[in-house]
């Protein structure tokens, strides 16, 4: 196997570890957080699968773009996920706010993800090399097989599931970093002969997927700041698969390249959430979500 190949192995298995690893981190009672607060679970899926993309989606129309970056930030539109979220964000919010977000979007990425490709192969005029059944089996199998199986092993070792937990998602962090910038050193040079374009671009649509979830996040300081994150940090494994609806290198390496930029324009976010104007990162009051 060619060396781009087992990078991209090593970024989907980085990927499965950290869901796996988030499912060994989770109770029951997180994964359901989300659930028994229709109010909060209403704003949270609105901002990541409906605005967001709309938003994204818009820019991607009305901001003059080469066809690899305007390919990227559609793709990327349409990738909502959670899994990838720093893990700062675990201790941010209240209670299992952010497991339960993982969980829950893991869920709806199952339905909206395919929706999303079905609804731009058609504006698109192009015909979808994978049907929606075939993607949203793909998507199940990637992400809430893993979330599932860490459930499990957290029952049967309760003792060890924390610990468990954190090691597999530091040894996935790592892993995840050496893929996208493995990939990334070898098709460098498409992002160099398209110019700052791409990263410009990609920055502006961290900014503004922020900008969205900090917005919808509701009057709790630490989920305001978890869900504007999670808006942030689109999925990059579903947005590999949804760029199979048009293939185009520089676009994947578009797609790798924000997974660096959301990276650090997040980490920028939430130092400026922790100091004392930018807004406590955690909320103190109880706030009711219906």
């Amino acid at each position: 196997m060619e060396l781009t190949g087992v990078l991209l192995v090593v970024t989907q298995l980085a990927v499965t570890l950290l869901v796996l690893g988030i499912g060994l981190a989770s109770t029951l009672d997180d994964l359901t957080y989300l659930w028994r607060r229709p109010g909060l679970l209403g704003r949270s899926l609105l901002a990541m699968y409906v605005v967001t993309p709309v938003v994204i989606l818009a820019m991607a129309k009305l901001v003059p773009m080469s066809p690899p970056v305007k390919t990227a930030v559609t793709v990327l539109a349409i990738s909502a996920g959670a899994p990838l979220l720093p893990r700062r964000l675990m201790n941010i919010g209240r209670g299992g706010y952010v497991f339960s977000l993982v969980a829950t979007s893991a869920l709806v990425a199952i339905v909206a993800v395919p929706l999303w490709v079905q609804i731009l192969a058609a504006a698109l005029g192009r015909d979808t090399s994978v049907s929606a059944v075939a993607l949203a089996r793909i998507i199940a199998r990637a992400f809430l097989g893993p979330m599932l199986i860490g459930i499990v092993l957290r029952r049967a070792l309760p003792s060890m599931a924390d610990r468990l937990a954190h090691g597999i998602t530091a040894v996935a962090g790592v892993a995840l970093l050496v893929g996208a910038v493995g990939l990334l050193a070898i098709h460098g040079h498409l992002l160099v002969e398209l110019g700052p374009q791409p990263m410009v671009a990609l920055v502006a649509m961290t900014g503004i997927s922020l900008g969205i979830g900090h917005a919808l996040g509701g009057p709790d300081p630490g989920d305001r700041t978890a869900l504007a994150v999670s808006c942030a940090m689109r999925h990059v494994g579903i947005a590999m698969l949804a760029a199979a609806v048009v293939p185009n290198p520089r676009a994947v390496a578009c797609v790798l390249a924000y997974l660096i930029s959301a990276s650090i324009v997040s980490g920028l976010y939430l130092k400026w959430r922790s100091r004392p104007d930018g807004g406590p990162e955690s909320g103190t009051n109880p706030v009711s979500d219906g």
